[in-house]
Formats: structure tokens, sequence, C-alpha cells
């Protein structure tokens, strides 16, 4: 342990701060700091010296150029054990600096204002890059939140953690200065070293940023020609898919946990890997809907999914359209549990349960399965646990694409002579929408607001059709189909005839469009071309 004797402060967020630095000087603490730090400091009363002095130069550029100096390095990266350096640093007079606290320009925050991406560069022969008039963001101001001095410190101080503390973040002032105290004034290694690792991390963060950022500028794609990805750890699993697979589960890291992830576990066993994604699965298909919904997941496919007047009527219909199925499986609700459906979700074996809250007589009435895993996510108003983008890993890279969030609109149309009723539009539409949660090839049998067949990942079609009936006879007979992608012949609208289903909502675009719809018509069946395919790999 080594005691803290001179400590350097250039912060941009200055939460904390005033407190962090009087900490600080309480233990005898020299503090240097520059431009706003240092007069925020003066002026709640706190003795600071000016970098300016330690180096014998003065700011310059705006700005740019306050901590890039040889004083300031020399004193971050000498080690003090080593004969050599110290040598040098009485040979300078170098200031030795035992502690940083800086962190940097907020280059996120700025991209992340509105318009910024518009970017495009002016022509061919013009290097110069120009945005569309981007409300309250230019390109200069990018370029000006890209801090040079701060990281420089940051990772010169981490380098030579034996030597030096590196303080990157408000959320470790407090820790950081209880240490002192307790230590008299030091910092022990562990400390250190952790510090240390929070602050490459923090630099490792905002270099991905700025080079992500500047590879999308200049192109017309979507898509950054290189990507960095960070994600922290929530937890280790016991396995992954299978016992003799290893696994954890981790957040996007950097920012505040969104969707599952910042789920809360109320009671029951500990979630495994086949858990979080079925439970991923539900929770992502329930977000379809405004009125009260439950979907019954097995294997990440649906085998029940409704829509009713309460909650409760939502999950019996569910239950109701494969109660074989949902035997062991994941249950997602869309509303705050109550008394009344968690009275007839306990009669069923289930894995877990998500829903955006639980009535306190819920959680009475559900603690009897001990080992039932009750999920807690995000309310669904809030706007929040959406991804961007679905991320896939394939050997030797990944694949990125954007969520799936679109629906039917305008482009939608009958191609029928006999038009879909009232009723048969709401199920489609039900129908639609939980088709495309369910593994292509998908086929949703729906009636009255709740499935009653699903025929998921089948290698045809028509299969998927025909294994859609076999689940759902005898309430085939009514039902409406919805279909994730185009039927490429008519024998999957002949099956659907012979089975009694009355309407169909399918994508369209097959060569045999017309044979297709020329079935449909021979069988009376309304039928919509969205225009949209949906399928799920």
């Amino acid at each position: 342990m080594r005691r803290i004797e001179r400590a350097l402060i250039s912060v941009y967020d200055k939460t904390g701060i005033v407190d962090f630095a009087r900490a600080l000087a309480e233990l005898k603490v020299e503090i240097i700091s520059t431009g706003g730090t240092s007069r925020l400091l003066t002026a709640n009363g706190i003795r600071v010296r000016d970098v300016s002095e330690l180096t014998g130069f003065p700011e310059i550029l705006d700005g740019r150029v306050k901590t890039l100096n040889a004083r300031i390095a020399g004193g971050l990266l000498a080690i003090r054990e080593n004969a050599g350096h110290m040598k040098q640093v009485a040979e300078h007079q170098l200031p030795l600096i035992d502690l940083v606290c800086v962190n940097l320009y907020p280059f996120v925050e700025t991209i992340n204002k509105p318009g910024v991406f518009a970017y495009r560069q002016q022509s061919a022969g013009d290097s110069g890059v120009q945005g569309l008039d981007p409300p309250g963001v230019q390109f200069d101001e990018v370029i000006e939140n890209i801090d040079i001095g701060g990281p420089s410190m940051i990772r010169a101080a981490a380098k030579n953690f034996q030597d030096v503390a590196v303080v990157t973040s408000p959320d470790d002032y407090a820790a950081v200065a209880q240490s002192l105290r307790d230590g008299k004034g030091a910092l022990n290694r562990d400390m250190l070293f952790d510090l240390s690792r929070k602050a490459f991390l923090c630099t490792a963060r905002y270099d991905s940023q700025i080079a992500q950022h500047l590879s999308k500028v200049g192109r017309e794609s979507e898509f950054a020609a290189n990507i960095f990805m960070d994600f922290e750890k929530v937890m280790d699993l016991r396995y992954g898919e299978n016992p003799h697979q290893r696994a954890a589960f981790y957040k996007w890291g950097g920012q505040p946990a969104f969707g599952l992830a910042a789920a809360k576990q109320l009671q029951g066993k500990e979630l495994s890997y086949n858990n979080i994604v079925d439970v991923e699965a539900a929770w992502n298909l329930i977000r379809e809907f405004d009125s009260a919904a439950c979907c019954i997941i097995k294997h990440t496919n649906p085998c029940g999914s409704a829509i009713g007047a309460s909650l409760r009527e939502a999950y019996i219909k569910a239950y109701e359209a494969d109660p074989v199925s949902a035997f062991g499986s994941v249950i997602a609700l869309n509303q705050v549990v109550d008394a009344d459906t968690a009275t007839e979700l306990v009669k069923l074996f289930v894995e877990a349960i998500v829903a955006p809250g639980y009535q306190e007589e819920a959680l009475k009435i559900l603690a009897v399965k001990k080992n039932l895993r009750l999920m807690q996510a995000e309310p669904l108003n809030n706007g929040a646990g959406w991804s961007q983008y679905e991320i896939k890993g394939v050997s030797g890279g990944l694949l990125l694409q954007d969520i799936d969030v679109v629906l039917p609109g305008p482009e939608s149309k009958i191609v029928t002579r006999r038009k879909p009723t009232a009723s048969e539009l709401r199920d489609l539409d039900f129908a639609w929408r939980v088709a495309k949660h369910v593994k292509s090839n998908a086929i949703v049998l729906a009636a009255g607001g709740r499935t009653v067949g699903v025929g998921a990942g089948q290698m045809s079609r028509v299969d998927s059709v025909r294994l859609s009936i076999e689940k759902a006879r005898p309430t085939a007979r009514g039902a409406v189909l919805g279909s994730d992608a185009y039927f490429p012949f008519r024998d999957g609208i002949d099956e659907a005839a012979k089975a009694g289903i009355t309407a169909i909502i399918e994508p369209g675009g097959s060569v045999r469009d017309a044979e297709v719809i020329g079935a449909a018509d021979e069988h009376g069946i309304a039928m919509i071309f969205t225009g949209l395919r949906h399928f799920k790999h």
C-alpha cells in the first residue's frame, strides 16, 4: 500500500466530484486540476493547483492541449521501485502523481442526438463530410467530442496501477474515498488492480464507439463497416442447451440493462440456458398485443396463444389450445398477474412465467410451487425492451439484421372474390402476429382470438398445414390460417379447405400466386396478401 499524496482531477461529468475532491483534501492530498473542474472545486472552497502550473505550459488550441505533456506522463508512468526511473524523476524534477480522476468528453451522447447518422460524402472528388441538417449536431461537434488527453492519462495510470490509482466513474468515488480513509490515505493492491481493469474497459469502449461511428460516415449502408460489441456478464449458467455445454448470460455493456437482461427473478430455481431462450421467445411474442394476452412456449415455439377480456380468460384459452404441449412450458402474460389468473396457473407444471408484475395475493398463490421461476420484466408501455438489431453467430463470424417488428399496413390487400368477415379479419390479424414468432415454415390456425393449431419448423409448407390441422382437430373447421411465407403450390390451400378453414393471410409473391388465389376462390376461402414475409430461422 502506498499513500496518495498528489491527485490530478479532470472530469467532464462533474457528478459527485466536489465530495470526492473534498475527501481527498481532508486526507491532505494535493489536488491538481484543469479548466472547468478547477473552477468548480475552487468555488466550493477546495484548494486546487492548476495543471499549467505543474507543466509550465498554458492550455492551448481551445483546450485541445492541456495535459499532453511529458511532466504529466512522466509523473504517471514512473515506477516508484525502479531506481533508474526515480533517478530520472529527480533529474527532471517530475512531480509524481498518485491518483488520476478522469472521465471523458460525451462522444456517445453527441452521436445519439437525432439526425447524427445522416452524414454522407459531398462528392467523389470532395473528401469533406457534410450533415444533412441534423438537428443540433454537425460533424465538427462530433469530432470535438473525441477526447485525447483524458484517455492518454487513463491508460498511463492504468498501466502503472501498482503506483497510481485511476478513477474513471462517479460510481467508484464513495468506495475509493472510504478505502483511503480506512487505509490512512493508501489503497491496497486489489483495489488498484480493479480500478485499472475498469479504466482499460473505459478507454476500450470509448475508442470502439468512435471507430464504429466514423466507419458509417460517408457510407450509404445503415450497417457500419466494423462493429465492436461489448457485453457484461450477468451470471454463469449451470450448463448450456445440454449438460456437456458450458454457458453464461451477458447483457449489453456500458448502458442500463433492458429487456430480459433487466428482468427480476422473484422466486424459483436458477434460470437455465434453455429457460432464458424460451422466456425471450415468449416475451417477444406477448408484446405484439395490447389487450390481455397469454402465450405458452415450448422449445421457442408457441403451442398456445390467446387474447381475452381478462388475463385469466386469455390464459385458459391459450392452455386449451394444446394442453398436452403446455406441460413443462414457459408462459408469458402481458398484464399484472392477479389472484384469479394465478389460481389457474398454479394447476399446471410450468418451468417459468414472465409478466410485467404480480399482485401480492398472486405471489402467495404461486409461492406453493417453490421451483417455479417467476420473472418480472419491464412494463410494456415504456418503449424499452426492443433491441435494434438481432445477432446470430456463425463459424468465423456473425450475422446482423434489423429486428422484425413490421406488421401489415396499407399494402395489404384482399386478393379473392370473397372478402373476410369482421370476425375473420380480427382472427387473421391475430394469426399473423403469432406466425411471426413460429419457426418457419410456420402455419398458425386461429379462431375466437386464440390459436387452435400450430405447424412449426416443417421442411415443406404443406406438411406444416397438415400438422396444424392435426393439432387443431376438430376446431380447425371455421378457423382462419396465417402463413409466414407464400404458398408455392395450391396443395396447402386444398388441405386447408378440406379441414374447413375459411380465410387465409399470407405474404403472396409466388410465381404461382394466380393458381393459389384460384384455389382459394374455388373453395370459397377469403385470402389477404400482406406483401411481407416473416421467416424465423
